[in-house]
């Protein structure tokens, strides 16, 4: 029924949970496959440690999370494919959920679920912008995520159909940042989503930073960063007000640092222009129409209190 994709690169550390995670679902008609993105830490030796048939690892070189899911998609032999991140985690029930949800609502060509956002091992329920008694059914995946901007799906809590991944290219092999929205948008422009509106997964934010896709004041080229390669949506916008307010969200969430810091200066001066002001917080127009000066002390003091709280935090934790 399913086929579990794992993208692995040196995440030794957090595999055992993931997999557990996977192998103590209710629903057990899977396969599991871990793609080996070129890991240089014990990555396989960690898997190599679980004995189960349904396991099943294929290498290749290092090459980023966009190729190895649809390498894993390619040996995939389920007509559903679920993702799943190595530093992520799944509810028991999962799979047993996403059954249900596959047979109740057919004419879906993706499935997600809400999720527990986990930071310092406390559990925070995801904001999905869901209607306030929504438990299940088809949603508006632009209008949900503009709502909140809380994504309602991403890599940990999704299954699509093969034939539907296929049929709209998979994962954007350049993509190394936002790859997962990409896709999302190009299923649901064509498909209807499905969507259960409780949490069945965990996010895991307590990973270290050098592994994680926003981590290590990362600057992703124009060509691999998700808000430079939209350009199929565009003739969407004009009639689509969800997504024009979810794009101009994205666009000022993701282009702060390049912006305040002149980077690509001018592909970003273009996004950014895209974006109707008149409908951004006061927040976002301090960012992008003050001087940078002025909005980089903020940020300067602001990581100063954000450092002391963690500190504080991790005191009392202990």
């Amino acid at each position: 029924m399913f086929s579990i994709i794992i993208p692995l690169y040196n995440k030794a550390d957090y595999l055992v949970k993931t997999i557990n995670s996977v192998l103590d679902q209710t629903f057990r008609d899977f396969e599991l496959i871990i793609i080996n993105d070129g890991s240089t830490d014990s990555s396989l030796s960690v898997v190599e440690q679980f004995s189960d048939k349904r396991i099943k690892v294929y290498n290749q070189h290092n090459s980023g999370v966009s190729v190895a899911r649809n390498n894993g998609v390619k040996y995939a032999k389920f007509e559903y494919i679920a993702f799943l991140d190595a530093d992520d985690w799944w509810d028991s029930l999962f799979l047993e959920e996403m059954y249900k949800l596959i047979m109740g609502y057919q004419e879906a060509g993706l499935y997600g679920c809400s999720y527990n956002r986990v930071k310092n091992t406390i559990l925070y329920p995801a904001n999905i912008g869901t209607d306030k008694n929504f438990v299940e059914g088809y949603i508006d995946y632009f209008q949900v995520y503009a709502r909140t901007f809380w994504s309602p799906i991403n890599c940990s809590f999704v299954v699509v159909k093969k034939t539907i991944f296929e049929e709209v290219g998979g994962f954007l092999d350049d993509l190394k940042f936002g790859e997962d929205f990409h896709l999302w948008a190009k299923i649901a422009l064509k498909y209807k989503v499905a969507y259960l509106n409780k949490e069945m997964a965990f996010s895991n934010q307590d990973v270290n930073h050098n592994h994680r896709a926003l981590g290590n004041n990362k600057y992703y080229h124009t060509s691999t960063h998700f808000i430079f390669n939209l350009s199929f949506l565009e003739n969407e916008v004009a009639n689509n007000k969800p997504l024009k307010k979810l794009l101009d969200g994205l666009r000022v969430r993701s282009l702060i640092r390049y912006h305040l810091n002149g980077k690509y200066k001018n592909e970003v001066a273009i996004e950014i222009g895209k974006v109707n002001f008149t409908e951004q917080s006061n927040y976002y127009n301090f960012i992008y129409k003050y001087p940078k000066s002025v909005v980089n002390l903020f940020f300067f003091l602001k990581k100063i209190g954000s450092f002391t709280k963690q500190r504080l935090i991790r005191i009392v934790l202990k």
